[in-house]
């Protein structure tokens, strides 16, 4: 007996022993085995009525096995009559037509099972023998010929039509079963088109027409696969294994699918495709997603990836294109830093990161002033500057896909470090090149180029030592603290993250061994047992001496809002003091910030010959806590300030049109507000005596309007006006119902300019660098300055690190300095020397001549004169 009918002995004698049923309406109609979880099967009902399938389920005989493993329980569905019902693997990639009645359940057959319908533990219909050959069904489709809609116990085979693997035509529908194969796409005799000359030279393709999108005709091309794609892009990358070896082409390109692609298109796997060249938002590609003509050749080995470099005279963006769609590695020669750590990309919706050439991106106002021809080249050349580091799926929380090892301790990434040894795919989507990584690497293949440091250098320099610290929105709730004036709570969401957050706070202040401390973003919950900052004091003076213990400065009574805090806000600034090293010299003082209160109709706007009136606005900002403290018997007054974010948009932002969009002079939103709140300040602390010490998150970089104000200033030498904000009031009083031009600045000095130039930074946004956290003083303080420090623990550090869980999934924590808040605290020493004592005379020695050495002497002889007649 030959093995095939010995086949069918055994099925048949299997079925005979397997519970039957004559004769049944519901069938199988069609079976899917396709690519990864493309999985289906299609049910029909051959009757003239419903049929509630209540008590049927799918199951399956895996492997060979004679004995049945449930799939799927089909009770509480139904099947219209002469109607099909298709069950789709629920992480599958099937699109069905519309209308088609379906649902997704557990389908979890492969090519070496059988899969059978069964009613109350019946057999009703069956594909595949049982038991089953190794493979039988492996990566293919099955419909049922029209001429054989008969349920079947026994499996027949001449039954079913064979169609290609990932063949879902007719899915849902009869009349499209068995329907004439498509002929397979064959590039035989078709003109083969080096990729390099599709890519060509310039931006886009020499195949696409100037103002076109897409090459009036298909091309041809052949070349192996380097990677797949299967979300970022949906597709494969092809690339020459030669090419031309020219430096301006490229020799890959992408292959658009728009769906994963077979299994079959594997890196090192030749493929043939034939489709029109578009430029899809920047990105050249080959389009083959309405006809798939591809064709599939022999594996071999991937094409190396090519050293990627920028030449001399050259941007990185158009050294991008030269390697568009190519398989690249970033070497040394690379000379990529990052620039933003793996955290969220907003226009990419996705967690990536940002690396450019040379250097980390500073933030152009941060260097030059708003709108200065400078400041305009530098928006420009950071555009151009820019690689993305993806992954082509997007990546759990806490998890790098292409750097495994990543943690707190040991497998951190900070900006400025250099990137090596990471291949990929260099693609081009949302604006911007990105880099889709194909490897791994180690914490061995960042080359550091600021690495961490346990504590600020500037921590013993100096005789004293003034801090700012945006400590991240420090919030005591989750532990029973005071509630603030909204009520809301933007910090920890758990005791757990609280008291992470405030280690970490704790390591940063004690690591600085600063004597006064600054804070921005405390919770504003009062001054009582209760409070943030009470609770903050408590725990960080377990780690100090008794020597550097410290207080907090608590404002007056009647400066208190509702009796308690300090202003409305949910946060506000505080301050920290060692009371053994500094004194406090009389009371507090607040400073009152400005307000904008522009009722709804009171302003008007105009574009393309349309007025409109605005909406209404309200607006706020922190008030400004000063303190004078005596040293030595000389005055240092410190002044903490946190003014209006960059974020929410203030009535000047309406006017122009701005209020949706980042605002042109790249200032950010409520510029002119701040500025408001700067003209505030100077004329506040304009005579103040003694040194002068302003210090904050002033939500504005180093050249922008507020800092220009504060420091120096000059409208007459400056190009552009500076204004302050419209509608503002004061104290419950109007300020300036219209804005006003600044014309002088009020003179302090910008001490981290002073000391190292404009290019400093404490924090980072969008892959930008640049200093929102100042300290300007006025001269007499600058003359004591002797060092100034941000202490780079936060703005280069990952944001995964932070105390919030929301977004690191399982990631490991530290109670370490690093990530202790977004904002680098800054560190300022400053020279106030204990005076010297003038020396104490010293008393002059007796002389022994003169009429008290002669008495001296006499009484002496007298003596001995006595002693010896005795």
């Amino acid at each position: 007996m030959d093995n095939v009918n010995k086949l069918t002995a055994i099925s048949l004698a299997v079925a005979a022993a397997l519970p039957m049923m004559a004769s049944a309406d519901v069938m199988i109609t069609e079976y899917v085995e396709g690519s990864s979880n493309n999985k289906a099967i299609e049910l029909y009902n051959s009757g003239d009525t419903a049929i509630d399938l209540t008590g049927y389920k799918l199951v399956r005989y895996k492997d060979g096995a004679t004995d049945a493993l449930d799939m799927q329980v089909l009770d509480g569905q139904s099947i219209a009559p002469k109607a099909t019902k298709v069950i789709l693997n629920s992480s599958g990639a099937i699109t069905l037509p519309q209308g088609v009645d379906s649902f997704s359940g557990a389908l979890s057959f492969n090519g070496g099972d059988a899969v059978a319908l069964v009613k109350d533990g019946a057999v009703v219909d069956i594909i595949g023998d049982v038991p089953t050959p190794t493979g039988w069904g492996l990566d293919v489709t099955l419909q049922r010929k029209l001429d054989s809609l008969v349920a079947n116990t026994v499996f027949n085979p001449a039954q079913w039509e064979q169609l290609p693997k990932d063949t879902f035509t007719g899915l849902g529908s009869l009349e499209g079963a068995a329907e004439p194969e498509t002929p397979v796409f064959s590039c035989s005799g078709a003109k083969i088109v080096p990729i390099y000359q599709v890519q060509g030279a310039g931006e886009s393709s020499p195949y696409v027409p100037a103002g076109a999108f897409e090459s009036e005709t298909e091309v041809t091309v052949r070349g192996v696969v380097t990677a797949r794609g299967e979300s970022l892009f949906k597709g494969f990358y092809l690339q020459e294994v030669k090419g031309d070896n020219s430096p301006y082409t490229s020799d890959g390109v992408f292959v658009f699918l728009g769906e994963n692609p077979p299994e079959a298109i594997q890196p090192g796997v030749e493929v043939c495709v034939q489709g029109k060249v578009k430029e899809y938002f920047g990105l050249t590609q080959i389009d083959i997603k309405t006809d798939k003509k591809f064709e599939v050749g022999t594996k071999g080995e991937v094409p190396a990836a090519a050293p990627f470099y920028v030449a001399d005279g050259e941007t990185l963006a158009q050294a991008l294109e030269r390697y568009e769609g190519m398989n690249v590695k970033l070497d040394a020669g690379s000379d990529l830093k990052i620039s933003r750590t793996f955290s969220y990309d907003y226009a990419g919706r996705r967690n990536n990161m940002l690396v450019s050439y040379k250097a980390p991106l500073m933030k152009p106002t941060q260097l030059y002033p708003a709108l200065s021809p400078e400041a305009t080249a530098l928006v420009k050349s950071n555009l151009e500057n820019q690689l993305f580091i993806e992954s082509d799926y997007k990546p759990a929380d806490g998890v790098i896909p292409y750097f495994p090892d990543f943690n707190v301790e040991t497998g951190y990434i900070r900006v400025g470090d250099q990137l090596t040894n990471l291949e990929g795919v260099i693609g081009y989507s949302y604006g911007a090149y990105r880099l889709v990584a194909t490897n791994t690497i180690t914490a061995g293949d960042f080359i550091r180029g600021d690495d961490r440091t346990d504590a600020p250098s500037v921590a013993t320099k100096g005789d004293i030592r003034v801090a700012s610290f945006n400590v991240l929105n420090f919030f005591n709730d989750v532990v029973g603290g005071d509630t603030n004036p909204s009520g809301s709570n933007r910090g920890a969401l758990t005791e757990e993250e609280m008291l992470l957050q405030r280690a970490k706070i704790v390591s940063a202040i004690t690591a600085m061994n600063a004597d006064i401390v600054g804070l921005m973003e405390i919770a504003n919950n009062g001054f009582g047992e209760k409070s943030a900052i009470k609770n903050l004091v408590d725990a960080l003076n377990e780690k100090q001496t008794a020597e550097n213990a410290y207080s907090f400065v608590e404002i007056t009574d009647e400066d208190k809002y509702d009796g308690k805090y300090f202003g409305s806000d949910a946060i506000t600034v505080g301050m920290l003091y060692r009371a053994g090293k500094v004194s406090l010299a009389g009371a507090a003082r607040t400073i009152d910030t400005p307000e904008q209160h522009a009722s709804a109709g009171s302003v008007t706007r105009t574009k393309d010959g349309k007025t409109e009136t605005n909406p209404g606005n309200d607006a706020y900002q922190r008030h400004s806590l000063a303190q004078t403290f005596k040293i030595h018997d000389e005055n240092l007054t410190v002044v903490v300030n946190h003014l209006k974010s960059k974020g929410s948009g203030c009535l000047e932002d309406w006017v122009n049109f701005e209020e949706s969009v980042d605002p042109a002079d790249q200032q950010g939103k409520c510029n002119a507000f701040r500025v408001s709140a700067a003209k505030v300040l100077g004329e506040a602390l304009k005579d103040v005596k003694g040194d002068l010490l302003v210090i904050g998150d002033m939500n504005a970089y180093g050249m922008e309007d507020p800092i220009r104000v504060l420091t120096d200033y000059d409208a007459s030498k400056s190009d552009r006006d500076i204004m302050t904000a419209s509608w503002t009031t004061l104290n419950g009083k109007v300020f300036e119902r219209q804005g006003s031009k600044i014309e002088k600045g009020y003179g302090l000095v910008n001490l981290n300019t002073k000391a190292h130039g404009a290019g400093t930074y404490s924090y980072s946004y969008n892959g930008e660098l640049g200093n929102l956290d100042h300290a300007l003083a006025n001269t007499s303080l600058a003359k004591r300055l002797v060092d100034i420090e941000d202490w780079h623990i936060n703005s280069v550090e990952s944001n995964l690190f932070e105390y919030g869980k929301k977004f690191s999934g399982a990631l490991a924590k530290s109670e370490n300095a690093f990530s202790a808040s977004d904002h680098d605290p800054v560190i300022v020493a400053l020279s106030y020397p204990a005076p010297v004592e003038p020396p104490k005379p010293e008393p002059k020695p007796k002389d022994d001549g003169g009429a008290l050495g002669y008495l001296g002497l006499a009484l002496l002889s007298l003596f001995g004169l006595q002693r010896r007649r005795r």
